[in-house]
Parts: C-alpha cells; sequence; structure tokens
C-alpha cells in the first residue's frame, strides 16, 4: 500500500507542474461527471447527458421521476458548496457535514435533511446492521474526534476513505449517506491537491463498492476499501495528468 500512495504523491507532483493548464471546461466536465456517477450508485437513472440537461439547461426528462431531477440539481448544489469550503479554508466540521446532507435531501425528504436518524434502519443487500439510533450522536462525535487526531498523521488519500467508510458505517442518516460520504471523502482530496475521485456506478463498479464497505463494516479489514478509493485517486491523476499534457 505504501508504494502505491508513494506513487499518488508523485502523480500529484506532476500534476502540480502542469496544474495552471487546468480550465473550467475541464473542471466542469468532472464535475458533472461526479454527480451522474455519484447519483448513479444510489440508483438514479438520468444518463450522464440528461444530467446535464437537467443541471445545466434547466429541462425536464420525460418519463423520469422528479427525484431523480432534484437529486442531480442538489448534487450539483452540494459540490459548489463542498468546493467553496476547500477554496475558503474552512475547517470540516459536524456543521459542514450538515449542511452537506441538507443540500443533497433538499425538496426530497425535507423532514429528514440535515438531521441524524431517530430511527433503527437496515441496509438492503448487506449483513452488516448500523448501530442505533441512539448511539449515532456520540458515535458522529467520536468520528469527528478521531479526525482531528489523525488528519496530519495518515496520508491525504487513506484520510479520505477512512471518513468515508467510518461515516457509512455509523448511517447517522435515514437517506443520502453514500452521496454525503462520497462529497467528504472528496472535501479531503481537494483540501490535499488531489482531483475528484470518481467512483463509478455501473453495475460491477457499485457490487466492488459495496463489497469492499461491507467487508471494513463486518470484519474490520478496511485494506480493500482503502485500496479502492486508492485506485480511483490513481485513475484520476493519470486522466487529469493526460488531459492537462
Amino acid at each position: 500500500m505504501q508504494s502505491q500512495l508513494d506513487h499518488l504523491d508523485q502523480l500529484k507532483a506532476q500534476l502540480d507542474t502542469v496544474r495552471h493548464r487546468d480550465n473550467d471546461r475541464i473542471r466542469q466536465a468532472l464535475e458533472l461527471e461526479y454527480t451522474y456517477e455519484s447519483n448513479r450508485i444510489e440508483g438514479n437513472t438520468l444518463t450522464l447527458r440528461e444530467t446535464d440537461l437537467v443541471i445545466n439547461e434547466g429541462l425536464t426528462i420525460g418519463g423520469k421521476p422528479l427525484k431523480d431531477h432534484l437529486e442531480a440539481i442538489n448534487h450539483r448544489d452540494a459540490l459548489d458548496y463542498m468546493k467553496d469550503i476547500v477554496q475558503q479554508r474552512v475547517n470540516l466540521s459536524e456543521r459542514v457535514l450538515l449542511d452537506l446532507h441538507s443540500l443533497i435531501l433538499r425538496g426530497i425528504v425535507r423532514e429528514n435533511a440535515g438531521r441524524y436518524r431517530q430511527v433503527p434502519v437496515l441496509i438492503r443487500g448487506s449483513r452488516f446492521v448500523p448501530p442505533q439510533p441512539y448511539l449515532v450522536a456520540r458515535q458522529m462525535e467520536d468520528l469527528f474526534h478521531w479526525y482531528e487526531n489523525e488528519t496530519k498523521s495518515l496520508h491525504p488519500v487513506v484520510l479520505a476513505a477512512e471518513l468515508h467508510e467510518r461515516l457509512v458505517t455509523i448511517h447517522p442518516f435515514i437517506d443520502g449517506n453514500g452521496r454525503t460520504a462520497r462529497l467528504i471523502m472528496n472535501l479531503i482530496l481537494l483540501r490535499h491537491g488531489f482531483p475528484l475521485a470518481i467512483l463509478k456506478g455501473d453495475a460491477d463498479a457499485r457490487i466492488t463498492y459495496y463489497n469492499a464497505l461491507e467487508t471494513a463494516q463486518t470484519s474490520g479489514d478496511k485494506s480493500d476499501f482503502i485500496r479502492l478509493v486508492a485506485d480511483t485517486v490513481q485513475a484520476a491523476l493519470e486522466r487529469l495528468l493526460s488531459l492537462l499534457r
């Protein structure tokens, strides 16, 4: 794992030498793809082109649920908020997390947007059982303490991956846990100069993602999930380097 992390640092150093060639068109295309894939993981049926039309043209796609339209728009706004947090160097906090989640569920599940769940939940298709609701607030407090303690000692990619996994394992929200966790993961990556890590939402990639998460949640072995995130970051670095060169 350390050799891959060293390789990621080398790729990032190479990216830093050509970062001045980055431009709005590339960033907008990657951000659109990220919104599409993150929503796709959760079952959103909009295609990449339809996501573009909904977000950037304000169009309504016939035959597609209103919820899918709202998820696309909300994710775009949550991503913009996340980028503002990075640019303003605002510390990651519970308030930032709840604001992101509130944007994700805005107009979809109003009563639960930006609020920890008050009911027990099960994750469909998983053997893992999230903690009872009365434990959520305390475990989230512990999560932020862990982040504060580890933020300077862990490699940024490992920190981002673990924060992602720990958040979805607590499963603090009724809905929107995955999208929020992926935004928080990318907040950490962007803050340390890495590009957006776009976890894919096709069937095979989704199964790999969920299996790696479940392994971490049921056995405590996080290596598969950390490696998955590292591979995704590496692909993002190589792709952006190729574009800018």
